[in-house]
């Protein structure tokens, strides 16, 4: 699948935490039908069968709607699975050439300063997820990023960008004219009782978010 900065509109990030009886599968599914525009399985502390078993769950479902299917961490895993890409965290970057190794996938690379945004970049990554623009539940060690940096790290690369770190419906507008493609969503999305709402919500107010930046 070619990447367009378009998919980073609404990126949804699977956290299994709130689920409550329905199954990973279902709120994707209803998360996708909502508008996400993206999904990325994050499954932090599960086994490598855990994992595999559930990008086979999901992988279906991005596939039959046309969103891009990226598996965190791993791009053995992604490539298992046939993933349409792979995202990795700085301290997840293999040595030597990761474009040539990822060749043929969607590279999202994380970064949270000028510095490290600018070495993704030139490592061939097609976006970055910047953050923490926000408190967030997911990484406890998360710096919280100022708007003022935020609009550094996209003015100093030419590569996409989509915000993560504790966005919801009530913060999402602040991240306007920080020139950001996107919002990354956990929790957002996979704690609300309506997935599916919110997530029509969620890809409304990112689209206004996208428009006041550009005015």
């Amino acid at each position: 699948m070619k990447f367009q900065k378009e998919m980073l509109t609404l990126y949804a990030v699977t956290d299994r935490t709130w689920l409550n009886g329905r199954t990973l599968a279902e709120v994707v599914e209803q998360v996708i039908a909502g508008g996400a525009t993206m999904v990325q399985l994050r499954e932090k502390g599960k086994s490598e069968a855990e994992i595999l078993q559930s990008a086979r769950e999901i992988q279906p479902i991005c596939r039959k709607y046309g969103v891009p299917f990226i598996v965190n961490d791993s791009i053995e895993l992604a490539r298992r699975v046939g993933a349409d890409g792979v995202h990795l965290g700085q301290s997840d970057v293999p040595e030597g050439d990761v474009r040539k190794l990822a060749q043929g996938l969607i590279l999202g690379l994380s970064a949270n300063t000028v510095k490290s945004a600018q070495r993704a970049a030139a490592l061939g990554a097609d976006y970055l997820g910047v953050g923490a623009v926000f408190g967030t539940t997911t990484k406890h060690d998360a710096r919280h990023l100022s708007p003022e940096r935020l609009r550094e790290i996209t003015a100093a690369v030419d590569v996409p960008v989509v915000a993560i770190g504790g966005i919801h419906a009530d913060n999402i507008l602040q991240l306007s004219g920080c020139g950001m493609q996107g919002a990354a969503v956990v929790s957002a999305l996979f704690a609300q009782d309506d997935p599916q709402d919110a997530a029509r919500r969620l890809r409304a107010l990112a689209e206004q978010m996208k428009q006041e930046g550009t005015r």
